[in-house]
């Protein structure tokens, strides 16, 4: 099997499984796009434990498109979209000049609260406290050895997990003893809302759980490196200041107050935030196992083996993209972001739900921060293992734009 793979795809062994690894793009947007009648999730056994059984990110069949599509419809919803809008322009408006500004940590700070808010409805206060310090232990063991003896990270990380779990099922419980015939204000309604059987207490908070893992590391992340980005290309920073400042000023002569639609709508930014994803790579590659004998674009997968699919190394591909380690918004006037060149939110029927609400939120702290400060970064440098970050946290020296006046 080894002389019918080139260099693109080849086979390894990854996490203690037989895998093949696919930096090819038709190859790993085949395996992306297939369902579960030939290829389902895999992840490393303390992640598995972690997550549960019931995870929108291990379940397959009815259950996961019924889960996936209740989620994928909220998170896409306008309703969600204008709450999300308005609570970052709350927690943004209030940040005032600091000498030194560390911009992972208040963008982890920002959008935790607020897609805790998007899912649970749970608001600032102790309890909210209380679950971020609860979620900060139970994170940390993602990525940690598979033993479950007391005193090891895996099992600290599963005590934590068991009491973020208690405290949303007492949020769930809550609500469907008041249940009322109103729309929904939060993912929890949602689900509670589809009346299912199967969407038990404990696969809700489960799943309630997963979705906050995105506010702590990806959303966050690619905000943080778009900063980085920015600051290393006074250019694109130039041109997106612009955009902003003359959307602000067209906002402020009507006297109007932003609407999400008005930040999608703001096309460079756009472009910064798709090369962002692009060179960050904040999420480097997916696995799939196959169910039965596979064979994509030549390639056989054995039943029982793994597939990696690597997209930092297709988003890096010099054949695919000019210049691939440069910085360059611009590419992407012409370039198409729905070809199998580009899958920073993965694809098929498991594509990130929240993608867009991905965009929304770093488009809005990035408006924030190009018309209400000058910054100066401090040197940073990015690491990719275990999990993408700066690691200094992106330190910044800000002004306010006021200050200028």
């Amino acid at each position: 099997m080894a002389g019918r793979y080139g260099s693109a795809v080849f086979r390894s062994h990854l996490f203690g499984s037989a895998t093949v690894v696919t930096a090819d793009a038709e190859v790993s947007r085949s395996v992306l796009q297939s369902d579960a009648r030939a290829f389902v999730p895999w992840y490393p056994r303390s992640l598995t434990e972690l997550m549960g059984k019931s995870s929108i990110l291990l379940i397959n069949g009815a259950l996961q498109r019924r889960v996936h599509g209740l989620v994928g419809a909220f998170f896409k919803s306008s309703q969600l979209k204008s709450q999300v809008t308005a609570d970052m322009h709350l927690r943004l408006s209030s940040c005032r000049s600091h000498s030194l500004l560390l911009v992972q940590d208040l963008a982890k700070s920002v959008v935790f609260e607020i897609l805790v808010r998007g899912l649970i409805g749970l608001e600032a206060g102790p309890e909210m406290q209380q679950l971020k310090q609860q979620f900060q232990e139970f994170i940390v063991g993602l990525m940690s050895l598979p033993i479950k003896l007391p005193g090891t990270r895996l099992y600290r990380s599963l005590q934590a997990k068991k009491r973020m779990a208690r405290l949303i099922q007492r949020i769930i419980r809550d609500k469907r003893a008041r249940r009322a015939a109103s729309p929904p204000r939060d993912a929890i309604d949602v689900l509670i809302g589809d009346g299912s059987d199967e969407l038990t207490d404990e696969l809700i908070s489960d799943n309630m759980i997963d979705l906050m893992i995105p506010a702590e590391d990806s959303v966050p992340v690619l905000i943080t490196l778009a900063v980085k980005f920015l600051s290393e290309c006074p250019l694109a920073l130039h041109q997106l200041e612009e955009e902003n400042m003359q959307l602000k000023k067209q906002k402020t002569d009507m006297g109007e107050t932003l609407q999400w639609t008005d930040y999608m709508s703001l096309s460079f930014t756009q472009h910064v935030i798709t090369e962002t994803l692009r060179l960050g790579n904040i999420i480097g590659g997916i696995m799939r196992k196959a169910v039965r004998d596979v064979e994509v674009k030549g390639h056989l997968i054995p039943k029982g083996w793994c597939v990696f699919v690597y997209f930092r190394s297709v988003h890096l591909d010099d054949a695919l993209y000019d210049e691939p380690y440069k910085f360059n918004p611009w590419r992407w006037k012409e370039k198409d972001m729905s070809s199998s060149s580009f899958t920073p939110f993965g694809g098929g029927q498991r594509l990130c739900p929240g993608l867009d609400l991905a965009r929304l939120e770093a488009s809005i702290f990035l408006h924030h921060l190009v018309t209400s400060f000058r910054w100066v970064a401090e040197e940073d440098h990015i690491v990719n293992f275990p999990t993408v970050r700066l690691k200094r946290g992106m330190p910044i020296r800000v002004t306010s734009k006021e200050d200028d006046d």
